[in-house]
């Protein structure tokens, strides 16, 4: 019976607010979808992917041992494709039309777990740069790599950058989705809030629950006006 109290008691301030509560989950949401369409920039993301390996001659094979060695120098190798000197080679394959820190803030290399490869990706505001970067800093982590590792060590793209056609950021129907929520969650609370802060008395219940010592003896009809 309470359940069914509180139920009630819940649809009633939500049916009370539903004017306000309406109107500040369209706002939230049509905040959202115009940020998502007009202010926030689209970003773009070009990956590539390079191998590591030891170059296999006509009388050796590579083993298994091999294999997880190469797979642990993969972080090193990821760490020199962080590096600031791969960062300022890039800036200079690049013109310096970006600088080294610029470059190295942009990229993210990411070591494919239980191989021997890396995935090297950049984000820019612009398409075919984001292609020229992560180009420029595969392209220098090889040349690095060759000069920190001059041995056996044999490193290679597998995966060409491509030009990307979509952005990556932003997730509109994501941001559009969550100022949705957002709007729900803050008119709702609001809501709530305005009646629990509402003291005055307008029901036979509210006379009950504040004058609990005291019977209600009788009740003035609302009159609808002709």
């Amino acid at each position: 019976m309470d359940q069914t109290m509180d139920l009630r008691k819940i649809m009633h301030i939500i049916k009370k607010r539903i004017l306000m509560i309406f109107g500040i989950t369209v706002t939230c949401t049509a905040l959202a979808a115009v940020l998502s369409f007009y202010v926030m920039k689209p970003v773009y993301e070009a990956k590539t992917s390079v191998i590591i390996s030891k170059p296999m001659s006509e009388t050796t094979a590579q083993t298994y041992n091999d294999v997880l060695m190469y797979q642990d120098l993969v972080k090193t190798y990821s760490e020199i494709a962080k590096s600031k000197s791969v960062a300022k080679l890039a800036a200079k394959k690049l013109d310096n039309k970006y600088t080294a820190i610029q470059i190295q803030r942009s990229a993210d290399v990411t070591p494919q777990t239980n191989t021997q490869m890396l995935t090297i990706s950049v984000q820019n505001g612009n398409a075919q740069d984001a292609k020229a970067i992560v180009e420029a800093i595969s392209e220098a982590f090889i040349q690095e790599s060759a000069a920190v590792y001059p041995s056996n060590n044999a490193i290679k793209v597998m995966d060409e950058a491509e030009l990307p056609e979509t952005p990556v950021k932003p997730n509109k129907g994501l941001n559009i989705a969550i100022g949705l929520f957002l709007g729900m969650i803050v008119s709702g609370s609001l809501a709530f809030m305005l009646e629990f802060m509402d003291k005055t008395i307008k029901t036979e219940e509210d006379v009950a629950k504040y004058l609990k010592d005291l019977p209600v003896l009788g009740i003035i009809p609302k009159v609808a006006k002709r």
